[in-house]
């Protein structure tokens, strides 16, 4: 019996050897740019001339750097002996003391 089909959107894909239906699978692996094309970083299980959806994710260098400096300086003003009452408060609320 071959099941009649169903729209892509509803998030089914067909397989086209058997005629089943079934949800996607999603898989993440790293690649290298070369020569125009993506070389994966080890081999994938799929059959030979599947269809694929290529995301790409490129590191983001600029917000990166953003991020530590925002990292250090909440460490500056976070990590400091002044803030140390507020945590005695806390323990001496919560019924641990701080050693």
């Amino acid at each position: 019996m071959i099941t009649p089909p169903i729209n892509p959107a509803q998030g089914r894909l067909a397989n086209t050897y058997s005629g089943v239906y079934a949800f996607p699978m999603t898989t993440t692996i790293d690649a290298v740019y070369e020569n125009g094309m993506l070389v994966l970083t080890r081999p994938l299980s799929l059959p030979e001339k599947s269809h694929v959806r290529v995301t790409i994710e490129s590191p983001d260098v600029e917000r990166e750097a953003w991020l530590k400096l925002s990292e250090d300086s909440l460490a500056k003003v976070w990590n400091n002996a002044a803030d140390d009452v507020f945590n005695e408060l806390f323990h001496s609320r919560n019924g641990r003391r701080k050693d």
